[in-house]
């Protein structure tokens, strides 16, 4: 199997993107196309991260575990797509499972649903649904990335 739509370097890596307004730089634009058509859902719900800090009696941790989540987003999505090209299926549903769980810890409500699809996908052995999920994957979760830094000012200083 052959992906695309990889997150951009500067996304989780520097904090910047390198076109914030194409909404992910660096995908392919039926990927970006893909993630707008999905309108159903809000892209980050604020209200999940304050309930998260509500939950932990402390917003900075929260905030901590989001900043956390921004770095990290490369790390998932590659771990979830070179699994899922080397066919290895236990490796893709620890890392669908990983990023729907965190996604939805966050606020990333499209990308959370969008991981439960592409977990259905898995469970189901549907390969080429599994490739069209990760690209609009790619495309939720590097637009969720930079909402998530530009709402919450998640950058490192």
């Amino acid at each position: 199997m052959s992906f695309q739509g990889a997150p951009d370097e500067g996304d989780a890596v520097s904090g910047l993107a390198a076109d914030a307004s194409s909404g992910g730089a660096g995908l392919a634009p039926a990927a970006t196309a893909d993630a707008a058509k999905d309108t159903a859902s809000p892209l980050v719900d604020p209200a999940a991260l304050e309930e998260l800090g509500s939950q932990l009696d402390s917003l900075a941790v929260a905030q901590g575990f989001a900043r956390d989540y921004t770095m990290l987003w490369n790390h998932r999505y590659e771990a979830l797509a070179t699994s899922l090209d080397s066919g290895d299926e236990a490796a893709a549903l620890d890392a669908v499972l990983s990023l729907k769980t965190a996604s939805a810890m966050v606020g990333g409500i499209r990308l959370a649903e969008l991981a439960r699809e592409l977990e259905d996908a898995i469970r189901g052995r549907d390969d080429e649904l599994a490739r069209s999920l990760l690209r609009e994957v790619a495309a939720s979760g590097n637009a969720t990335v930079d909402e998530l830094q530009l709402s919450y000012q998640l950058r490192d200083s």
